[in-house]
């Protein structure tokens, strides 16, 4: 049996009632959300047949495998029912909070979520890509990627010729972009072959800036 994650119930009994449930809160509400009642009927059928199946792949003068394949196919066609009548009919106004928890569905969550400064340090790692061509990878020194406030990265970046002074720290490199990829590239004008370019990185959010990676350089081909 496939499991299902978010508001399905992984298990049958849990599926059955949902789907119970829905077509005794829809009966109601029909005419008000704007759902046809060939559509709550059909619903219904289908929870009857998965009701029907359940108890004889449950009994056991009765669980044979044919009961059990019938019993799957009947639980594959209410729910796919369901994940269609809940994206037809429950996605959209006039349904209320009250009436998502009486579905046994969480409400909608308007609000977003917050996140503070990016505190997570990352360091970048160069590698070859093409001609003036240069890929960087993000790779996190502390923190963790799945923190909120990490929306992005600043890569900053300079590029020095022979003989000129190099960058003593990342307050010295004066080229930006933003990106959201792990991994990005940076092509360089055709002049720039054969100079240093030199790299560190800020977590960014929304205008917030996190603390400096190390400071890299690379070779531009």
């Amino acid at each position: 049996m496939a499991h299902y994650t978010d508001w399905l119930p992984t298990t049958r009994d849990g599926q059955l009632a949902m789907a119970k449930n829905w077509v005794s809160v829809t009966g109601t509400n029909a005419h008000l959300w704007n759902i046809p009642p060939a559509a709550v009927q059909e619903l219904s059928d289908l929870a009857g047949a998965a009701d029907t199946a359940l108890a004889a792949a449950k009994n056991e003068t009765t669980r044979t495998p044919v009961a059990t394949a019938r019993c799957k196919a009947a639980f594959d066609a209410l729910t796919a029912q369901m994940r269609d009548f809940k994206r037809r009919y429950f996605l959209s106004p006039p349904l209320s909070d009250a009436d998502y928890i009486a579905l046994g569905l969480k409400p909608h969550d308007s609000a977003p979520t917050p996140s503070g400064p990016p505190t997570a340090q990352v360091m970048v790692e160069t590698y070859l890509v093409g001609r003036h061509e240069l890929g960087v990878k993000m790779i996190y020194v502390t923190g963790a990627a799945a923190d909120p406030a990490n929306k992005g990265f600043r890569i900053w970046y300079s590029v020095i010729a022979q003989g000129e002074t190099p960058p003593a720290n990342p307050n010295d490199l004066r080229g930006s972009f933003f990106t959201k990829r792990k991994k990005d590239m940076i092509e360089f004008d055709f002049e720039d072959s054969g100079k240093t370019a030199y790299f560190a990185v800020q977590i960014e959010n929304e205008g917030k800036k996190g603390p400096w990676g190390p400071l890299a350089s690379a070779l531009i081909p």
